[in-house]
């Protein structure tokens, strides 16, 4: 098993940054495939960025294309989500995910482990 850990939202103004750090604790974290995900108020969770075990192959939502850059540290344990350029329209609670077997990278049903999210609100 593997807990997840959320930290670093936060309110910022359209157009600036905020980075979100995820950290896992358990064993082989590098055996699980990462994503983020977001729910705004009265909307379903809705897919952000994956990335691969290894850290390759980033897959981002078309909306945060060229402004979000997840990454990996396995020696850490740790998820990052650097969001930058960001708008109002990005408010939302944002969760961390990992899946031993995820093939559907933007599937909520396919990660095992969430954790318990951070808040990101986005001032215009």
């Amino acid at each position: 098993q593997v807990q997840l850990v959320e930290s670093g939202g936060g309110l910022a103004q359209a157009g600036g940054s905020l980075r979100l750090s995820c950290a896992a604790s358990g064993r082989s974290f590098s055996s699980y495939f990462m994503g983020w995900f977001r729910q705004a108020p009265g909307k379903e969770r809705e897919f952000v960025a994956y990335i691969s075990r290894t850290g390759s192959n980033p897959y981002y939502t078309d909306s945060v294309k060229g402004r979000f850059t997840i990454s990996r540290d396995n020696a850490k344990n740790t998820v990052l989500l650097q969001m930058n350029s960001l708008k109002p329209e990005d408010t939302a609670v944002y969760y961390c995910a990992g899946g031993q077997s995820v093939t559907y990278v933007a599937r909520p049903t396919q990660y095992d482990y969430w954790g318990q999210g951070t808040q990101v609100t986005v001032s215009s």
